[in-house]
């Protein structure tokens, strides 16, 4: 696929769990006015900046990274990929995130809705001519739906956050990594090496990413047919894989499909991250766009 638009390379230094960005970094494709301040008014993914949510956030990651295990992930592989919760449209999903908010994300507060519009809508206002990803955005959050009752009500740590992979070794660029030592695969021998059980170049397809809602509305678009371009897909599925596309780790994983896909990924993340802020979107004026992107690009239920 050809990559029309042109960017800069994003490079990132952890410090102290602290992502710098230039400011460059922070000049998008277009017109869309990137925020100085997250909305606590701190700036974004800073994992140390005194909030109320930085307990919350940190007590997070450590359940995390001592719970998401390879086994654990093949098991809820196994049971959510039989897409048997329950039937309804895509906008009746986003309706229902309505009840969701992110304990992982420093960023934000607000209920998941507000966030899938202000993203969609900045990556329309830059790049109106990629429908699919304005739906994209959209539709990346939707597997939040996993905490809400009726889809299980998964814990937090197994819905949200920064997503990495099982069976090789963790990466020191992993926000709070020190809480992996308690992690039973952390001493593992076929898994604390860097390929681990992989080959290198084998493809992300191929590896099992840690647990949450990134890989499962994976799963729910791939089995509901959707016509979504490959990097659509790749962008939901990998979109909270910060290790990845802001530090540059695992790529030694990745194939040439994958590395095509990035391009679109760190265009897309861009605004996923920087669109968290107070600006309200009007719903109403907005909804009979992207229901008509939705009925271009999935059938009128879906299976979840």
């Amino acid at each position: 696929m050809t990559i029309l638009i042109e960017q800069s390379h994003l490079g990132s230094e952890e410090k102290d769990n602290k992502v710098q960005f230039d400011f460059d970094e922070k000049k998008l494709d277009g017109g869309f006015e990137v925020p100085e301040n997250n909305s606590y008014g701190n700036s974004f993914r800073d994992y140390n900046a005194e909030t109320e949510r930085r307990k919350i956030v940190e007590e997070f990651y450590r359940l995390s990274h001592i719970n998401q295990t390879y086994d654990f992930v093949k098991r809820m592989r196994e049971e959510y990929g039989k897409l048997d919760k329950v039937e309804m449209s895509i906008w009746e999903c986003c309706e229902l995130l309505n009840e969701v908010v992110d304990d992982s994300d420093p960023d934000l507060d607000e209920p998941q809705i507000e966030h899938l519009l202000q993203t969609a809508e900045a990556i329309r206002k830059d790049h109106p001519n990629e429908d699919w990803l304005h739906l994209t955005a959209l539709i990346h959050d939707l597997g939040k739906v996993l905490l809400l009752p009726s889809f299980g009500g998964l814990p937090q740590w197994a819905v949200v956050g920064d997503t990495f992979p099982l069976g090789c070794a963790f990466d020191e660029s992993i926000v709070h990594h020190k809480y992996f030592k308690d992690n039973e695969d952390y001493k593992n021998p076929a898994y604390n090496t860097k390929n681990g059980i992989y080959k290198e170049g084998c493809g992300l397809d191929n590896v099992v990413m840690s647990w949450g809602h990134d890989d499962y509305m994976y799963m729910v678009a791939k089995e509901n047919k959707t016509t979504l371009p490959s990097a659509g897909l790749f962008i939901i599925r990998y979109h909270s894989f910060y290790p990845l596309h802001r530090s540059g780790a695992y790529k030694h994983l990745m194939n040439e499909e994958d590395m095509e896909n990035l391009k679109w990924l760190k265009i897309f993340n861009k605004y996923d991250l920087y669109s968290k802020s107070k600006v309200r979107i009007d719903v109403e004026k907005v909804k009979p766009y992207y229901l008509s992107l939705i009925e271009k690009y999935f059938p009128p239920k879906l299976r979840w």
